[in-house]
C-alpha cells in the first residue's frame, strides 16, 4: 500500500543534553536521523518523505541526505513551535500527493517494515491506525505520591509512531485543531476529536524513541542484535 511519510525533525533534544539537535547524534557512526530515513528509503511503498526542519539546520540536513544517498525526501519545510505545527507544515507542503499519510518520530529509528505494512493496510481499511505495544508493568494511578488505585493493564497500551491516516482525515483533523486552537500530544488525538475510531496495530518493543542518553545505549544494543541476526 503506497504512502508518504512526515517526520518532524526540528526538535531541540533538551532531555538528551546534546547541545544541538539530537537527531545528529550517532549510533554506530551514523546519525539517528539517517537510521530512521533509511527505513523509508528502502520501503518500496514509500513514495515520498517530508521533513520539518529548523531553517538554520536545513543546509546541514541537505548535506547529510546527499552523503547517505537519501533520495525520497521531497520537502524540508520550516518546523513550528510545537510538533503539531511542524506536522501541519509538512502536510500543507505535501498536499494530496497520496491517499495515505504516515507521521513518524524522526528519533524512532527501529520501526520494522512489517509493522508499517500492517499500519497502512489498517488505515486504508479503517481510516486511521497507530502503532503501540501492550504495557508490561503493573500500573497505578497516583496523586501526591499516594496510590489511588491499581489500573487494569490489560486495557493499556504504550503508543508509538508511525501513525497512519487517510490523508483527507488527517488534513481535516489538523484544520479543526487549528480552528479550535487545540494542541494535541499526537496526531491520533486530533483525529479522535472528530469522532473517528483509531485502530491500534501491535508494534515491537524495539521501536524505542531516542530521548535520553540511556536510550542511545539501548539503540546500540538493538543494532548489535540486528547485525547478529543478519537484519
Amino acid at each position: 500500500m503506497e504512502y508518504i511519510v512526515v517526520l518532524p525533525a526540528a526538535g531541540s533534544g533538551k532531555r538528551m543534553n546534546a547541545g544541538h539537535n539530537k537527531l545528529f547524534l550517532t549510533l554506530r557512526d551514523k546519525p539517528i536521523l539517517i537510521h530512521t530515513l533509511e527505513v523509508f528509503e528502502k520501503d518500496e511503498n514509500c513514495t515520498g518523505i517530508w521533513l520539518a526542519v529548523k531553517p538554520e539546520e536545513r543546509e546541514i540536513i541537505q548535506d547529510m541526505l546527499k552523503q547517505y544517498h537519501i533520495t525520497k525526501v521531497k520537502g524540508l519545510p520550516a518546523g513550528g513551535e510545537e510538533r503539531q505545527h511542524s506536522v501541519y507544515a509538512c502536510i500543507q507542503a505535501a498536499g494530496n500527493e497520496s491517499e495515505l499519510i504516515l507521521v513518524h518520530d524522526a528519533a524512532r529509528p527501529f520501526i520494522e517494515p512489517s509493522v508499517i505494512a500492517q499500519l497502512t493496510n489498517a488505515a486504508q481499511k479503517n481510516g486511521a491506525a497507530i502503532a503501540g505495544v501492550k504495557v508490561k508493568d503493573t500500573m497505578k494511578r497516583v496523586h501526591n505520591n499516594v496510590i489511588e488505585e491499581t489500573v487494569d493493564r490489560e486495557q493499556l497500551w504504550m503508543i508509538q509512531t508511525p501513525q497512519a491516516f487517510q490523508t483527507s482525515i488527517l488534513i481535516n483533523a489538523q484544520k479543526q485543531a487549528a480552528q479550535d486552537d487545540f494542541l494535541g500530544t499526537d496526531e491520533s488525538m486530533l483525529v479522535e476529536r472528530l469522532g473517528i475510531a483509531v485502530h491500534v496495530v501491535e508494534s515491537t518493543y524495539d521501536n524505542v524513541k531516542m530521548t535520553t542518553r540511556e536510550d542511545l545505549l539501548i539503540g546500540d544494543a538493538i543494532l548489535q542484535k540486528r547485525q547478529q541476526e543478519g537484519m
